[in-house]
């Protein structure tokens, strides 16, 4: 004897057979009615133009929206949004880089000429050189900071110190940019994905809906496919251009700050100061009405 079934069990027997019902008759009904109403009888003109009144258009492709930058997202897909975040973060980098590497930030001119000018005319030991690097802050100002330490040393120590602060600022100043180039590489490979996402799509789409006969939902694949190459590309021109630009304007701010160095190092080094005090224990010569040379 089977098990007896619970109150509630019977109820959902009848409603699945109910359903299954009536899922049969409008299967069996809605193809009888299409029938009846694509064919008329034979010889009957007036079945004809009823036949052509009844037919309805099919309805007209969707066009890639290109008005609203949240339409667009939206018919782009959920790719759009990692894209949307790149170009952000692009946003917030190319800013800081641009306001960091301002020349007038990185070399202060009023600053480096006052420095050299006293440090050629021998306004300037060695603290108070260290006081005037300490103060201004620059990256220029580290290099020299880091020469200045090396005061009185050969000129082979002064040049390496020069280089390892000037290897120190040169990674401060590519700071970021490592960030930049990072968009420039994943913005378009995220756009392929939604192209191949699309296409995916699209192909389910004629699979299931004969999207060759109904091209609005041809459409919805092949528009998200083109919105997010559109996308990856849009973010990542500008980023690798941006990347490009500070990378050659980090280059000329080193090279210029190189030069400067090793001005410094012609003043501070050892042999520079052992020339400068030998010239000035060089005994002056005049010569006399005889035509003789004295010592001054």
């Amino acid at each position: 004897m089977p098990p007896l079934l619970g109150r509630d069990t019977m109820p959902r027997f009848h409603k699945r057979r109910v359903t299954l019902l009536l899922v049969a008759v409008v299967l069996w009904t809605v193809p009888a009615v299409g029938m009846a109403q694509r064919s008329p009888a034979i010889g009957d003109p007036a079945g004809e133009n009823d036949t052509a009144a009844t037919q309805k258009p099919p309805e007209p492709a969707k066009a890639i929206p290109l008005e609203n930058l949240w339409t667009i997202v939206q018919a782009g897909g959920k790719l759009m949004i990692p894209i949307g975040v790149c170009s952000f973060i692009l946003v917030v980098f190319v800013l800081e880089r641009a306001v960091t590497l301002r020349r007038g930030r990185v070399i202060p001119r009023p600053f480096v000429k006052r420095f050299m000018k006293q440090l050629r005319e021998g306004e300037l030991d060695r603290e108070k050189a260290l006081e005037l690097c300490y103060d201004n802050g620059s990256p220029v100002a580290e290099v020299f900071l880091g020469a200045v330490r090396k005061w009185g040393r050969p000129a082979v120590e002064v040049e390496q110190a020069i280089i390892d602060s000037g290897e120190r600022v040169t990674n401060e100043l590519r700071r970021y940019l490592r960030v930049i180039n990072g968009v420039a590489t994943i913005s378009p490979l995220l756009g392929l994905l939604g192209t191949v996402v699309g296409m995916i799509r699209a192909f389910n789409d004629i699979a299931r809906y004969d999207g060759l006969g109904r091209p609005e939902k041809l459409a919805e694949g092949i528009s998200e496919a083109l919105l997010t190459t559109a996308g990856g590309l849009t973010v990542a021109i500008p980023a690798l251009i941006f990347y490009l630009f500070f990378i050659s304007r980090v280059d000329r701010l080193v090279i210029d700050i190189d030069a400067m160095g090793q001005d410094v190092v012609n003043v501070i080094a050892a042999e520079e100061i052992a020339a400068k005090q030998a010239k000035k224990k060089e005994p002056r010569t005049t010569k006399t009405r005889g035509g003789n040379k004295e010592e001054a």
